[in-house]
């Protein structure tokens, strides 16, 4: 069949859809027909994703299971399928139920409601998600509305095929009680992705681990849990297929933790938060797929000792710790938080992680300045350092953070960000002193330069001058005079102060020394 013809097919059938819900008192049906149309010609075209946004906006959830039709909508739905046999147009089981499948849970409820095809497939519909958004809940919402809604679903769906359960049940509901059968119904040897968030119980849940046994647990690819406890189950063969560990708010030991990724060989990520049961994190060597690890503020971690060789990606913030001497060489993208770690970033990384080539490090309320050190990162291309604090040192040293561009020969990107309430630097104004030259080093790569909180401290105004003398590639320098806080009301009157003396530096000392290739910007945080 010819494929501009069926678009022609399409757009009279709209036509006359629309003209039906214009004038039909219940209109959800000629909606639903016209949008499956559509449908049917996409995937006639070999159209494989499929998206629908608020197909029967004025349906709920809650009718689901409710389905009526008036005689009128009988009709249209009989002579519906007449002429989709008749253009040799009907769809397998198979395809409805596929169509199906990509809709988000809430639009398949919707035209479940509505549709004999849809509300056949649901009894198997995949992706089950309750939260108050999918179940069309306020902030006002209570237990009982909650616990009633979830349960009045989960009636209408046969239990199996299931492979996508997420439970987020909001801060101020306590449903405990109920979510052990909640799990026992999803938990089946189909389910791929389980996600338990419960905000509000204060970590005082205990998964049922007893659950995962037999078997259940090796078919599980994503397992997402929140606020509660978790004592894994451990058994041959089990959690063979996990490949994401997301652990936030959860009580586990580290001897649970470690059997738990010894068996879990497939793992690609790991993101563990505020897990403060443990104090040594040790990733061993059979996670050969492991490629990224989130370790954050997880209180009482002192040392993380990792030996899966091909982590590629690491995230931490919380407390300083130990990286002991491990697997961390392939480790291309880095990003760490915590409280004076500029100096030490400098003297361990390079040996540690010489293969960065993304660096990204917040130190709160610094005071060490960065030695120029003979060690390099050969490969780092961005380099983002944030300076968080209500006030950083007096007498930090901006300029000190030239040790990090020196030591990136190929650095295309430096983003340095200052956050504080007080300028407390000395200023250019103020100082008698001449403004200081660090020995050449040419940045031959580097091409964006952005600080943000840009003050009139001398050792900033000497940080960027040194940059415009000796990057030769640079095009854009952005120089931002908010100290960090949006809202004006929340500055100091020293901050509101300094901002006309920081733009004054810029006109006096370094608009005069950008080159007519290079695009600079400033943003004037009073305006």
């Amino acid at each position: 069949m010819n494929c501009s013809f069926l678009l022609d097919c399409y757009k009279l059938e709209t036509q006359l859809a629309f003209k039906s819900w214009i004038t039909e008192e219940n209109f959800d049906f000629p909606v639903l027909v016209c949008v499956l149309r559509f449908v049917r010609f996409l995937l006639l075209l070999f159209e494989l994703t499929i998206t629908m946004h608020d197909v029967l906006a004025d349906r709920s959830i809650a009718k689901l299971g409710k389905r009526k039709f008036s005689p009128s909508q009988q009709d249209d739905d009989s002579q519906g399928a007449k002429r989709m046999k008749n253009s040799g147009m009907l769809l397998s089981k198979d395809i409805w139920r596929r169509i199906h499948c990509l809709m988000p849970m809430r639009d398949a409820a919707r035209v479940a409601c509505v549709s004999r095809a849809f509300l056949n497939s649901w009894l198997c519909y995949p992706n089950l998600t309750f939260n108050k958004d999918t179940l069309g809940l306020d902030e006002h919402v209570c237990e009982t509305d909650f616990i009633s809604k979830v349960d009045h679903i989960l009636k209408r769906h046969s239990g199996t095929c299931v492979k996508t359960f997420k439970l987020e049940v909001p801060y101020e509901l306590d449903v405990c009680d109920h979510v052990d059968r909640w799990l026992q119904f999803a938990i089946t040897p189909a389910i791929e992705e389980l996600t338990l968030t419960l905000y509000g119980t204060a970590q005082k849940y205990n998964f049922p681990c007893s659950l995962l046994s037999d078997g259940m647990a090796d078919s599980i690819r994503i397992l997402d849990l929140g606020h509660c406890a978790f004592c894994p189950t451990i058994e041959p063969g089990s959690w063979r297929s996990l490949k994401r560990l997301c652990l936030s708010f959860v009580r586990i030991t580290e001897d649970d933790l470690g059997c738990l990724l010894l068996n879990s060989l497939a793992l690609e990520g790991m993101e563990l938060r505020h897990c403060d049961e443990i104090v040594s994190l040790k990733i061993p060597c059979t996670l050969q797929q492991l490629s990224y690890i989130t370790v954050s503020e997880c209180s009482r971690v002192r040392v993380i000792e990792n030996k899966a060789p091909n982590v590629s990606s690491f995230y931490f913030t919380g407390n300083k710790v130990k990286l002991s001497l491990g697997e961390w060489l392939q480790v291309k993208k880095l990003n760490m938080r915590s409280s004076r770690i500029v100096r030490y970033a400098r003297a361990t990384l390079p040996s540690m992680m010489p293969n960065v080539e993304t660096l990204s490090i917040g130190s709160l309320r610094e005071v060490f300045n960065t030695p120029m050190l003979p060690t390099k990162f050969p490969y780092l291309k961005y380099l983002s350092i944030s300076l968080i604090g209500l006030t950083n040192s007096p007498a930090y040293d901006y300029l000190s953070l030239v040790s990090f561009l020196a030591a990136s020969p190929l650095l295309e990107t430096f983003f340095l960000a200052i956050s504080q309430q007080q300028a407390e630097q000395e200023s250019i104004f103020g100082s008698s002193s001449l403004m200081r030259q660090i020995p050449e080093h040419r940045y031959e790569y580097l091409k964006s330069v952005t600080i943000n909180g840009f003050c009139s401290a001398k050792s900033m105004v000497e940080l960027t001058c040194h940059i415009l003398e000796n990057a030769a590639s640079l095009e854009h320098l952005t120089l931002n005079t908010n100290l960090g806080l949006a809202n004006r009301s929340e500055q100091s009157p020293g901050i509101l102060k300094e901002v006309p003396k920081a733009l004054s530096a810029i006109q006096k000392y370094i608009a005069g020394k950008v080159p007519s290739t290079v695009r600079l910007s400033v943003l004037d945080a009073s305006e």
